[in-house]
């Protein structure tokens, strides 16, 4: 931390000695319950900001479109960017230029140059779009250095970088959300009021997955995602991307909201896909070849929650199969379903159960979110997956400008982003069951469900 200036560096250093007590005092080699070192922040709300001043770390593939979606926003100020690739740095700078925004001051000389960036004082956001590996670091420096962090998904991918996060935002009273960006999209949000309004009685069961067939990934090697995220195929064996169809079904269910997740079984199919897909396309001597893929091709996890709930989870980016998230609610009266959407009810919609009704117009004349009423054709007219990024960005920096809670907290991202670790332990223990942190630390009990914004 030898660059944060003196001020940042003993905020960090105090902050950084108290969590390092706690953890000391820590029972479990896991970390599944260590001590607290600070508040709570659930329902954590920061100081109103007329002018949201914010800053971007990783402007590749994802923290690209941030960069516009910020530029079209009222009541932003975009003043730094960072980022060690000059080509997709000179980009974005490009972006701000072209949207008649004032110049973003540009970082990347190096791994670190972000803490540099870190020590300035008109900054109060930073928005992490880098690899994997990067976001528990740059998370964690960033609400060191007295700026709400706002992360790409994963959070993290260990417990013990998960409970980091979650004791260094109860330390620094800071923001440290997860951008889940699909629990902004249209059906996610329509579904979440619906379960709201009780239309699919009581919740009994979810399905979510994130299947998208990604092997033409492996072919970026030197740049983009391909050229970091397929060495995780060779690392774990395990759901490694959960929190897409996950999050919104955890929504639906007030996880950590009035329930929260108890323990999950996982195994994995063979890992063949990827090995396969290396012969055809590659030279025999190339690298890729040269790779063991230890990732199941299909993932199959089991969550039970404690008021007896389960969620099936599924992850596939591999095998040649369309596009699905899943997105299922099961209820006493009736079930949605997605990829493609449809509904049947007990009572209520056609009265035939045993028949789907595919029909969403209706459904979306009667249930479309107040969140999508009001700003959804201004969030499909800026793009980013159908609308979802802009709309979570845009909602972002309403609630940090009106001074409300953010949608999701560090307690959201870290029990979402915690199936990834905790899948590779339950693959590698016969798919035997294993238990959830509770990172909320018994507050997922008083927690209030969240509401339907408008």
């Amino acid at each position: 931390m030898s660059e944060f200036n003196r001020r940042s560096f003993l905020k960090a250093t105090a902050a950084a000695a108290a969590m390092g007590v706690a953890a000391g005092c820590s029972s479990t080699a896991n970390q599944q319950n260590p001590k607290a070192v600070g508040k709570t922040v659930m329902g954590l709300v920061a100081p109103e900001m007329d002018t949201v001043r914010a800053a971007i770390i990783g402007v590749g593939q994802r923290g690209v479109g941030f960069v516009s979606h910020l530029c079209n926003i009222e009541g932003v100020e975009l003043k730094a960017i960072c980022d060690t690739d000059k080509k997709v740095l000179r980009r974005a700078a490009k972006i701000v230029n072209e949207a008649g925004r004032p110049e973003a001051d540009l970082y990347g000389e190096s791994d670190y140059h972000y803490r540099k960036m870190l020590e300035r004082d008109d900054i109060d956001i930073v928005i992490i779009a880098t690899p994997w590996r990067w976001h528990h670091p740059m998370a964690k420096d960033t609400m060191l250095s007295g700026k709400h962090a706002f992360v790409e998904v994963p959070m993290a991918t260990t417990i013990e970088d998960l409970w980091d996060l979650v004791d260094t935002a109860e330390v620094t009273r800071k923001n440290c959300m997860m951008m889940e960006n699909v629990c902004y999209g249209r059906d996610e949000l329509m579904v979440l009021n619906m379960t709201r309004q009780g239309l699919f009685g009581e919740l009994l069961h979810g399905e979510a997955a994130y299947i998208h067939e990604l092997r033409w990934q492996m072919k970026e090697l030197e740049r983009k995602t391909g050229s970091w995220r397929t060495y995780h195929h060779t690392r774990t064996n395990g759901n490694l991307y959960p929190t897409h169809g996950l999050g919104p079904v955890a929504q639906y269910m007030n996880i950590n909201r009035g329930d929260k997740f108890e323990y999950m079984s996982s195994m994995s199919s063979p890992a063949l896909g990827r090995a396969a897909y290396a012969k055809r396309e590659f030279p025999a001597d190339h690298e890729r070849n040269q790779l063991n893929y230890i990732s199941g091709d299909i993932n199959t996890s089991i969550i039970k929650t404690h008021l007896g709930r389960t969620i099936m989870v599924q992850h596939d980016t591999t095998t040649p199969r369309p596009y699905t998230r899943l997105n299922m609610i099961q209820g006493t009266n009736g079930v949605f379903a997605g990829f493609p959407n449809r509904i049947a009810l007990e009572q209520g919609g056609s009265g035939n159960f045993h028949e789907w009704d595919y029909d969403m117009q209706k459904w979306y004349d009667k249930y479309d979110h107040p969140l999508w009423k009001r700003m959804g054709r201004e969030a499909e007219r800026n793009g980013g997956h159908g609308g979802m990024d802009f709309l979570m960005v845009w909602r972002m920096i309403y609630c940090l400008r009106n001074g409300v809670p953010l949608d999701q907290d560090v307690y959201d991202g870290a029990a979402w982003s915690a199936v990834f670790p905790l899948s590779a332990d339950s693959v590698a223990d016969r798919g035997n069951s294993k238990d959830f942190p509770d990172f909320t630390r018994g507050q997922w009990q008083y927690g209030k469900p969240l509401g339907i914004a408008s």
